[in-house]
């Protein structure tokens, strides 16, 4: 039987985009490299639909999560998505102090064009029920790698 661990409830969930949101990513230039900051908080037990083949097995949150990483990782591969970072969260320093992460990863696609490639790919919507069944919450940063801020801050 897995330990649960006691975490304190975020204020707001968020699992996918909602169409605002794509909206704007997809406005801005699809022809350069992209790198996308994912932080991931899993549920205790992962939540598939009632019809799901998995919805009776009683798989955490983090196992839906690796079901979720077989079935996509292909797809991702096939853009040309890798992995440019991927550690384990500690501690908040600065920033809301409810926030816990069980996922830290930064995504590098060779363009916008490829990650809207892979989230329209046939396969890779199949696997999204995996993600959403593992995440309790979620964000998905869009960043532009070599970019700082132009004022102050680290060069």
């Amino acid at each position: 039987m897995p330990i649960t661990v006691w975490r304190p409830p975020m204020t707001e969930a968020f699992v996918d985009p909602d169409r605002a949101q794509f909206e704007a990513f997809k406005a801005l230039p699809r022809d350069v490299p992209i790198e996308m900051l994912n932080l991931v908080r899993f549920r205790d037990a992962a939540a598939y639909p009632a019809d799901h083949p998995l919805s009776g097995d009683a798989l955490t949150g983090a196992q839906a999560y690796k079901n979720y990483g077989k079935e996509s990782g292909p797809v991702f591969a096939r853009v040309g998505g890798t992995v440019a970072y991927r550690g384990g969260f500690q501690t908040m320093l600065i920033g809301p102090a409810q926030e816990r992460w069980d996922a830290v990863f930064v995504a590098r696609y060779p363009d916008a064009a490829a990650f809207l490639a892979m989230v329209t790919d046939a396969d890779y919507r199949k696997a999204v029920v995996h993600r959403q069944a593992a995440v309790e919450t979620s964000r998905l940063i869009r960043l532009v790698p070599g970019k700082s801020g132009e004022e102050g801050g680290f060069a």
